[in-house]
């Protein structure tokens, strides 16, 4: 993963005067691949499936090599984002929480996917956030093969470092093909893992407010 700040820029003011004062840089979020490689995605892929006895010859077979590929390749690729933050003015310092924020990952046991929630909230400090931003962190760090334990604390600390919060809060429910599909076949079994950072962490209060609100304590 790679930021690039943003050229700070000049600000209008509503009288049309110039402000020189330089605006804060947004954050550009990005994830360099190492190098995608479609043909050869595809050719894996297509001995992969007849190693495992599958032919590839039939009509509805023939392009499954290069879809399996193209779905993988869309699957470990993360939009780029910027980072856009504001200024806390009014001084809050209460909660701001995002709720059943969708997540899709892989796991890197078995390639086989991992769907749910995700719950994400902060304790402002100087700067808050723009809403948008907490799902596209949440993304951001979903795609690419991943466990869900460190997922949940990847997106806190990465919180935690560039918005400089009082507290970030970060807990994930989420169902598990590798479970429910192969091995025990525990079908609409979930898995919840949370991370707690700052205040959320150390003020009983704080952080009996967020996982109430999460639904973590229900």
């Amino acid at each position: 993963m790679t930021e690039h700040p943003h050229p700070a820029v000049a600000r209008i003011d509503l009288h049309g005067d110039q402000d020189t004062t330089p605006a804060r840089p947004a954050l550009r979020v990005v994830h360099e691949p190492a190098g995608i490689d479609l043909a050869a995605a595809e050719a894996a892929a297509g001995q992969f499936l007849t190693a495992l006895g599958i032919p590839t010859t039939s009509e509805s077979l023939r392009g499954t090599p290069g879809r399996m590929a193209r779905a993988y390749a869309e699957l470990f690729s993360p939009r780029p984002f910027d980072l856009t933050t504001f200024p806390n003015d009014e001084g809050y310092d209460e909660l701001v929480l995002a709720r059943r924020i969708p997540v899709r990952s892989v796991c890197e046991h078995h390639l086989l996917p991992f769907t749910g929630t995700a719950h994400v909230g902060y304790l402002p400090g100087a700067r808050i956030l723009g809403l948008s931003k907490l799902a596209r962190v949440v993304e951001h760090f979903a795609c690419r093969p991943q466990v869900q334990e460190r997922l949940t604390k990847q997106i806190a600390d990465w919180l935690q470092t560039h918005l400089e919060p009082q507290g970030v809060g970060v807990v994930i429910e989420a169902e598990h093909a590798c479970m429910s599909l192969r091995g025990v076949q525990a079908t609409g079994s979930t898995t919840m893992t949370s991370t707690l950072l700052g205040l959320l962490r150390s003020d009983a209060r704080s952080r009996s407010e967020f996982l109430a609100l999460t639904g973590a304590t229900s």
